[in-house]
């Protein structure tokens, strides 16, 4: 079994285009994830898939493996999924899905993100998610919220808080999701099929999919962030030492 990261990565972000290739302390976005995902122990292989000639040349030009894949794809799970078929990667594989605007991506977090795809033959697909207590974090629908069943696999995402705490009592504790994803080979070929549901549709949230079909996602509590950059103020941000 083999256990391969691919980052996803187009240009034609619209809140950000040519994202990947913005600067960040001397290297380009993209720079920053790849090699620190190389840098992880558990990854046998790390490859960016793109759409863009400019990501393509850039990734090898600081030495990154990257290859082409379809421009027609809506999302980067459909992308990762013809990249492992261009891989040739076997159904029992695991492909890490690590987003290429997390330039601070801790290596530590893709072990923490494979493992119950190790322990268990009967999860076909993990996450992360870290502990929030910030009132206001909590309430942004930016910041996607995840509740767990006491086996820590998935009952909901919603970009509203959850659980919904009525007083008085104990106020429940909170996570929030972190959007690095792993999948055994087979699943993903099946995830990329399935419709998307009415949940993933109202929310906005790919992995809902899954949910609504039937399939678990084990969630594992971490400790490791690793902040995104979707806008170029998240990237100041970062540039200024307030990520």
């Amino acid at each position: 079994m083999r256990i391969v990261g691919i980052i996803p990565a187009r240009y034609g972000s619209t809140r950000f285009p040519g994202k990947p290739l913005a600067e960040l302390w001397g290297k380009p976005l993209i720079q920053h994830v790849y090699e620190r995902a190389r840098s992880s122990e558990i990854l046998e292989k790390v490859v960016v898939a793109t759409d863009d000639e400019r990501i393509l040349r850039t990734v090898k030009e600081f030495g990154g493996e990257a290859l082409m894949t379809s421009p027609e794809h809506t999302c980067g799970t459909e992308r990762i999924a013809e990249a492992a078929g261009i891989l040739g990667l076997a159904d029992e594989d695991i492909v890490v899905n690590i987003q290429g605007d997390q330039p601070l991506l801790a290596p530590e977090a893709l072990e923490d993100l494979v493992r119950p795809l190790l322990l268990s033959g009967e999860i076909p697909m993990a996450t992360l998610a870290i502990p929030m207590e910030n009132p206001e974090e909590i309430e942004d629908p930016n910041r996607v919220k995840v509740v767990l069943d006491r086996q820590g696999r998935a009952l909901y995402f919603s970009r509203s808080p959850i659980p919904y705490f009525r007083p008085p009592g104990k106020a429940p504790g909170y996570l929030r999701h972190i959007g690095l994803y792993a999948y055994r080979k087979e699943f993903l070929d099946l995830f990329v099929t399935l419709p998307p549901g009415e949940l993933e549709q109202a929310e906005k949230l790919e992995q809902l999919r899954a949910l609504e079909n039937g399939y678990p996602i084990a969630v594992t509590i971490t400790p490791y962030a690793c902040p995104e950059v979707d806008t170029p103020e998240d990237l100041e941000r970062l540039r200024e030492g307030r990520g």
